[in-house]
């Protein structure tokens, strides 16, 4: 058990060191791949075999999710057809660790006469793929962490880190921000939080609770309770909301006078609750509930200014659109915030 501990530690020892090595030896290269790439009014294509070429497939998914067009093309397909795919206005970024991959040189030079630009990722820069690349981009020529140096390890991982260094850094001159990022990722946990908004989730029109001001907290309960959210708006009669009430409130009330549920609705609301725009992303809304003190399950969503609503979101809405799990929503209000 130790040996094969020690063993890990120092795979991951070695390949930090030459990511270290790495980091220092950025420069004007590093510099003029990214411009050229910035500046490519094409496509970034990127080929390599084996390996390299996993790392590939890896850093096109990277550009392409962070704004730049690219897609990986394997050198043995690129050579019985898919070469049409290129244009002039592309760039091609090659992976070999050694330079000199038959299969990657063999495609070189129709790549040169479709007049395209290209920059390799190499750890030797006196190779036959250097020597015919416009640009070279070198990693450390180091050992593999494999215990034969055989198995590429070392040698991907810089290349991993190298191509992630290029996306970031052309999200930074494009100035990338997270609108932008999300028109890429419309799906899955990180889309839902980057472009679903209020209106996507809330309830609306007869799933709002409402009572009117001038009625008892026993007119009240029907409302609640039809509606189940625990909570019901307090209107005027021009229908601008002036108050909440809550099911707390009712509890509360009940224990404290015998007589409460024929107090007025006004003596017991909360006045001037705070409203949510229907154009605020969900998760933002999720942290207004979250933040508040005490939390609150329900935000009504309107104008502010008007105080006309047009809606009611809820916890429980948050969880079904799946930025919020049932488990975070039992730590953060109690066990009692089921779905049920």
């Amino acid at each position: 058990y130790q040996r094969r501990v020690h063993g890990g530690r120092g795979v991951i020892s070695k390949e930090a060191e030459a990511l270290y090595l790495m980091e220092s030896s950025l420069g004007d290269a590093f510099e003029n791949a990214v411009r050229l790439m910035a500046n490519c009014r094409g496509k970034v294509i990127l080929t390599g075999v084996g390996k390299s070429g996993i790392i590939c497939r890896k850093i096109a998914a990277t550009l392409c999710s962070t704004g730049c067009p690219a897609f990986f093309l394997h050198p043995a397909d690129g050579v019985h057809g898919d070469l049409g795919m290129l244009t002039s206005n592309d760039v091609i970024l090659t992976l070999s660790n050694s330079g000199e991959t038959e299969e990657l040189l063999l495609l070189l030079p129709a790549i040169r006469r479709k007049g395209l630009t290209i920059i390799s990722i190499t750890s030797r820069i006196q190779s036959t793929l250097a020597s015919r690349s416009d640009l070279v981009l070198p990693i450390p020529e180091v050992k593999e962490a494999c215990p034969l140096n055989l198995a590429p390890m070392t040698s991907t991982t810089l290349s991993l880190a190298l191509g992630d260094a290029i996306c970031a850094a052309l999200m930074s001159l494009r100035h990338i921000s997270e609108k932008d990022f999300a028109l890429n990722h419309p799906a899955g946990s990180l889309g839902r939080k980057l472009t679903l908004r209020v209106e996507d989730v809330m309830k609306t029109g007869k799933e709002i609770p409402k009572v009117l001001s001038g009625l008892t907290m026993r007119d009240a309960i029907p409302e609640m309770t039809s509606k189940g959210l625990g909570v019901a708006g307090v209107f005027d009669t021009e229908g601008k909301i002036v108050g909440i009430i809550t099911d707390s409130d009712l509890r509360r009330g009940i224990q404290a006078n015998d007589n409460f549920l024929g107090v007025q609705i006004s003596e017991v609301m909360a006045m001037s609750p705070s409203l949510v725009s229907r154009n605020t992303l969900a998760v933002e809304a999720l942290d207004m509930m979250i933040s508040k003190v005490p939390r609150v399950r329900s935000l009504f969503v309107g104008d502010s200014e008007t105080r006309e609503v047009c809606g009611i979101l809820h916890i429980h809405d948050l969880v079904k659109a799946g930025l919020y799990s049932t488990a975070a929503v039992s730590a953060s209000f109690g066990a009692t915030s089921s779905l049920e």
